[in-house]
C-alpha cells in the first residue's frame, strides 16, 4: 500500500460505504490435480485460462502440478478448477526438502511427492523431530565446543 493509498483512506468521507473493491495482489498460485494424459492436461489449462485477473497458466504434468499467475483469490481458482474439471485440486503442499529442518520426519516425507520436494509441515505437531527430548538435547550438547565441560577428548 502506497502513500497515496494510505492518506487517502485515512481522509476517506463515504463512512464506510465505499463502491471500489479492494484490488487484489499478483499473485502465484500453485495447485496439485492429477494429469495423467494430454487430454486432462488440455481440460485444466482451459478450466482456468477464461478467469478473470489470470495472467498465464503453466501445466506440469510429469509433477501434476497447475501454476496460475495473476490477480486472482487462490481459494477461487481451486473451487473452479476442482468444479470445472471434477477432479480432485488442493493447493500445492510441498515445499524443497532444503527449507524443513527435518526432511524424512513422519509427517513431512511423501513418497507421492515429487524429486526434491517434501510435505510442507509448519505445524510441530505434525514434525514430531522439531522438538528434541531431554535425552537428546543433553547427548548433542555433551560433545559441544559450545560446552565449557565438554569431553575433553575433543
Amino acid at each position: 500500500m502506497g502513500a497515496l493509498d494510505h492518506l487517502s483512506n485515512m481522509f476517506d468521507c463515504s463512512s464506510g460505504h465505499s463502491k471500489h473493491k479492494k484490488r487484489k495482489q499478483l499473485q502465484t498460485v500453485e495447485i496439485k490435480i492429477k494429469i495423467d494424459c494430454e487430454g486432462c492436461e488440455r481440460k485444466v489449462r482451459r478450466s482456468v485460462e477464461g478467469m478473470k485477473g489470470v495472467s498465464s497458466v503453466e501445466v506440469n504434468p510429469k509433477q501434476h502440478k497447475l501454476t496460475v499467475v495473476g490477480y486472482v483469490d487462490p481459494e477461487k481458482v481451486v473451487a473452479r478448477v476442482a468444479h470445472r474439471t471434477g477432479k480432485k485440486a488442493e493447493l500445492w503442499p510441498y515445499v524443497p526438502y532444503d527449507v524443513v529442518e527435518h526432511p524424512y520426519a513422519a509427517g513431512v516425507y511423501d513418497k507421492k511427492a515429487p524429486a526434491g520436494y517434501v510435505r510442507n509441515a509448519m505445524d510441530p505437531h505434525v514434525s514430531q523431530l522439531a522438538r528434541a527430548s531431554s535425552t537428546e538435547v543433553r547427548y548433542t550438547t555433551a560433545f559441544s565446543d559450545e560446552n565449557p565441560s565438554a569431553c575433553a577428548v575433543m
